[in-house]
């Protein structure tokens, strides 16, 4: 690799060639600010924020020192860079009054006050309240369309990194910069809510937002009322993707397992039942194993493709309509697990399905979306009534003045808290897979299987494909997460170039850990830490040390089945726990 010398503020050091002047900062031990910037997917050098002075050698001595984009700007021998020159510090502070110029500055009433990067870049840098550019500001109406989030152009600072995720990580691109000059905003053709759109509701979007102007919609004041009811029975379940970010809210490392706080926080919070989405994973692992097989026996629509992220499913609707009859029909975990607790819970405990609320904690906003689709309704009401974000459960905790850090590790409820290794690792891309592989190739074959561990179907590269020997015949499987990467894979099977008997997508990118409804990380944090292999980190860990880690020996699920289902694919398994799709087109 070829190296080339430079100096950060004073500092001789080195960087490799082809590094842009805020990579090499970074080398040299300095932070520059950026807001716009996203490695990777929205590298456009717009906000300027990220301004260093630098002097670059002309013939044999240094020229002029200019200012430039660090984020983009290209480091070359002997440069010499300076991060926090007065001339510097001033454009930066600059910067930050004309955004605030166009900026609603109701900070106090925020979902983001004190985790805004706006926020923070105006602290550091003593950015006063004065308002010396304020002057004439666009109105924008608050668009609430959608059924996962908010969308407030009044708070939009322009930075486009919505619409780099949008349209590059997800493929999708509802969302561009409508109008021109001072006009310019952040919105759908023609100006349409988001909700009229396309929009699939993964949230990537809120995740990457820097302000308030992206957020899901808050139902955390409807959950305290019906915890309230003393009519109502208020149950909830955790994904397993939770347990690996909700410590970050609380300041704790990324890649903090907290599962035993979190349940003692709901306990706390004054939930009557708390249960685990990992119970309803291994749940699904039964009837999706049963129907692969099924398709494989008796010439059904292969690939089978799961149904587990409620983002991928709608993408599907709308972009490869004609691919819903590959689609598995069982019923994500969230909303299996929101069925059997209104049917076999409601039946084991004696209480009236109408009675019983189901909450659900997710990692994802698309869930919101989820609940409100038609045949979710096992006992005739809705499987789920509401799904929170990991973000919202955050903000219960704080409201109700838990200290979440203090928490003793508590165990989830039974019998809907009994889980298998299999269960958890449904929150990383692979995991679906994986834990699928367990059950059906046991069923396969007929024989326990010396390792559990598939471990060519982990970690977070965006498509993963394998070929297996079961029982004689080659199984070839795929894995994609990110919506983009669905749409590299599935090109290719419609076009006939790749054919597979399974195939896993998740809509986030990283899956289920990375889902748009986790907390929110700082740019400079995205930028620099493998969040989704931290957070994926935690599920394999608790898979490794799990007692039993194939979900067809979960004892509370042959249980269910025994007293209750029968057996997977049943005629009753199939009514509760099986749902159907519909080709939405564009």
């Amino acid at each position: 690799m070829d190296m080339l010398n430079i100096k950060v503020n004073g500092f001789a050091c080195q960087a490799p060639k082809g590094s842009t002047v805020l990579e090499a900062a970074r080398i040299a031990g300095v932070e520059i600010p950026t807001l716009c910037f996203l490695k990777e997917i929205n590298e456009i050098g717009a906000c300027r924020i990220c301004v260093s002075e630098v002097a670059e050698m002309r013939g044999p001595n240094l020229g002029p020192k200019r200012i430039v984009a660090s984020c983009v700007y290209p480091i070359t021998e002997g440069m010499e860079i300076y991060t926090n020159s007065p001339r510097v510090l001033q454009s930066r502070k600059q910067t930050l009054e004309l955004i605030l110029s166009t900026h609603e500055r109701k900070c106090l009433s925020c979902v983001r006050s004190g985790n805004c990067e706006l926020q923070k870049l105006c602290k550091d840098l003593g950015v006063s309240d004065e308002g010396r550019f304020d002057g004439v500001k666009e109105h924008y109406e608050i668009d609430a369309t959608a059924a996962h989030m908010i969308r407030d152009n009044n708070k939009c600072i322009l930075c486009r990194r919505c619409v780099a995720v949008c349209e590059k990580t997800q493929g999708i691109g509802v969302i561009g910069a409508n109008e021109r000059g001072f006009r310019t905003n952040i919105g759908s053709a023609f100006d349409l809510g988001l909700g009229e759109t396309s929009c699939v509701s993964c949230g990537q979007c809120i995740a990457v937002c820097p302000t308030g102007a992206l957020s899901e919609k808050d139902s955390t004041a409807e959950v305290f009322e019906a915890i309230a009811d003393p009519t109502k029975h208020v149950v909830v379940q955790t994904a397993p993707a939770v347990r690996a970010a909700l410590g970050e809210a609380f300041g704790m490392p990324i890649g903090t397992d907290v599962e035993g706080k979190m349940v003692a926080a709901l306990r706390r919070l004054g939930f009557d039942k708390v249960f685990d989405t990992d119970f309803s994973a291994d749940l699904t692992i039964m009837e999706e194993a049963h129907e692969f097989l099924d398709r494989v026996k008796n010439g059904g629509v292969l690939p089978l493709i799961t149904s587990c992220s409620p983002g991928w499913i709608k993408y599907c609707e709308h972009y490869f309509p004609d691919m819903t009859e590959n689609l598995s029909s069982c019923k994500s975990p969230q909303q299996m697990f929101g069925a059997i607790t209104k049917t076999y819970y409601a039946e084991k405990m004696g209480i009236d399905p109408k009675d019983i609320v189901c909450v659900s904690i997710m990692p994802c906003t698309a869930k919101k979306f989820e609940i409100g689709r038609d045949d979710e309704n096992a006992a005739g009401v809705a499987d789920v009534d509401y799904a929170l974000t990991t973000r919202e459960l955050a903000r219960m905790i704080e409201r109700a003045g838990i200290r979440f850090t203090a928490l003793p590790d508590e165990k989830y409820d039974e019998p809907l808290g009994i889980s298998t290794g299999a269960g958890v690792i449904f929150g990383a891309t692979g995991g679906v897979m994986e834990a699928a592989l367990r059950t059906a190739v046991e069923t396969l074959t007929g024989e326990e299987l010396p390792n559990v561990d598939f471990e060519d179907v982990r970690g977070t590269a965006g498509i993963k494909t394998k070929t297996y020997s079961v029982a004689g015949m080659d199984v070839k499987v795929a894995v994609a997460s990110g919506l983009a990467n669905a749409k590299e894979l599935l090109n290719k099977v419609r076009s006939g170039e790749e054919t597979f008997h399974f195939i896993e997508i998740m809509g986030c990118p990283g899956g289920c850990v990375n889902g748009g409804g986790q907390p929110q990380q700082p740019g400079y944090v995205r930028n620099t830490v493998d969040i989704r292999a931290k957070r994926a980190a935690v599920l394999y860990n608790i898979d490794k040390n799990m007692p039993i880690r194939k979900s067809h020996e979960n004892p509370a699920i042959k249980e269910l089945y025994a007293s209750y289902l029968g057996e997977p694919g049943s005629e009753k398994a199939h009514h509760i726990l099986h749902t159907t799709y519909v080709k939405r087109g564009l």
